[in-house]
């Protein structure tokens, strides 16, 4: 049990309107304008009295930041304070390696508070739509919990996304369609009064503190100075969102300045809302038709949090970049010789972005950039076998025929 003192909530904030809930009970979105909630607490009061020193000794998990996160009790399997790992290729570059926490990826961050929430409120079913990872982090979470949990997923998301979840206990339903088709299911079957809380990608505020405390690890593992630029795989981007909170968190907390990292999303070509947006100058995205891609969890039509990740990228004098399915495979292979870390095909876009960047003269030598690997690639196997051959296709068997000897 953790023996140091958690934050009570002040309250939960409207993204988009500014208005203010109560946290007592559950709340999915801001019933005005359906707006991402975000978690407040009185950090004044913690200001001079918490400090970047006390963390010596303390957990090596995510729970560790306890002040800053929700006051209930954790369910944790040892998520987060992952490595940062200097990249042997790149000079100030590092490697912020995600795979390494309980089911293979970094959505285990966010659906440890969401569970821990919803364990502390007395709710008894979760559902969520899922691209892969998210449902099985829920789904291990739930099982930790006691909790029911209903996971909606593509039914051609990779094979151990869908053995773990079932494993785990959770009832899996399989769709025929995108994650976007999923989340459709999961609002109109808990209208339809199944008794389900929505734990989808934003329409609750908790998976964004569990992802905030990535921020908190690159500051501290940094020696509590932010890099030049933070590459991070964009789906959902609740990553890349809870990030940016945590960076605001701190300065508050007198623990940085006001500097901040250039914030990059990379997405696959086959399904680039944000960067499509992005380069149109809007301050929304549009939903992709007919996205394709072998990294499934970059394959999300249109993230619900849009707005706030495509003002994320504008504030910190970001980008958005694109990675085709060819370069993501062959980062894939290159991080895995070169590093030593096998990644999943998201997190291998990273690897895409920052050559692109530091071929245009985005980024310098000298620049400090964390490169985000969101998981492992050993949930992935599937996925990479069959793109290995869309890639390198097989040449046609030879055969005799009548002595001559050749492809027929």
């Amino acid at each position: 049990m953790l023996s140091f003192p958690s934050m009570r909530i002040a309250y939960l904030e409207c993204t988009r309107c500014g208005e203010h809930l109560s946290a007592d009970g559950p709340q999915n979105i801001c019933p005005q304008d359906g707006g991402v909630l975000y978690v407040r607490y009185d950090l004044a009061s913690l200001k001079g009295k918490l400090r970047p020193e006390n963390l010596s000794g303390r957990v090596a998990s995510m729970w560790r930041y306890a002040e800053v996160l929700p006051d209930a009790s954790p369910v944790t399997l040892g998520e987060g304070f992952t490595p940062m790992l200097p990249s042997r290729e790149h000079a100030n570059v590092f490697i912020k390696d995600e795979g390494l926490n309980p089911t293979g990826s970094f959505k285990a961050r966010g659906m440890s508070a969401a569970v821990t929430m919803a364990r502390h409120y007395g709710l008894k079913k979760l559902a969520a739509p899922s691209a892969g990872n998210a449902g099985g982090a829920l789904a291990a979470y739930a099982a930790a919990a006691g909790i029911e949990a209903h996971i909606f997923m593509p039914k051609d998301v990779p094979m151990a996304n869908r053995m773990e979840s079932d494993y785990y206990g959770a009832h899996v339903t399989l769709v025929d369609g995108l994650i976007s088709d999923c989340g459709r299911m999961v609002a109109e079957r808990k209208d339809k009064k199944e008794g389900w809380f929505d734990v989808s990608t934003l329409k609750e505020p908790f998976r964004v503190e569990g992802k905030k405390t990535m921020g908190y690890e690159v500051a501290e593992q940094l020696g509590w100075k932010l890099p030049q630029g933070i590459i991070y795989p964009t789906g959902g981007g609740v990553g890349m969102i809870g990030m940016w909170k945590a960076f605001d968190e701190m300065e508050e907390l007198g623990w940085i300045g006001s500097e901040r990292p250039k914030m990059i999303t990379v997405q696959a070509a086959g399904c680039a809302p944000i960067v499509k947006a992005w380069e149109a100058g809007k301050s929304a995205s549009e939903m992709w038709a007919g996205a394709q891609t072998f990294a499934s969890g970059l394959r999300v039509p249109k993230a619900y949090g849009d707005y706030l990740i495509l003002d994320i990228l504008k504030k910190s004098h970001g980008t958005a970049v694109a990675a085709t399915d060819e370069e993501i495979l062959a980062a894939t292979r290159h991080w895995a010789s070169v590093e030593g870390v096998f990644a999943a095909p998201e997190g291998a876009a990273s690897l895409v972005a920052y050559q692109k960047l530091r071929a245009s003269g985005f980024f310098r030598v000298e620049d400090k950039v964390v490169l985000f690997n969101t998981g492992t690639a050993y949930k992935y196997l599937d996925m990479i076998e069959a793109q290995e051959r869309t890639a390198r296709p097989e040449p046609p068997t030879a055969r005799s025929i009548g002595g001559i000897i050749g492809p027929y």
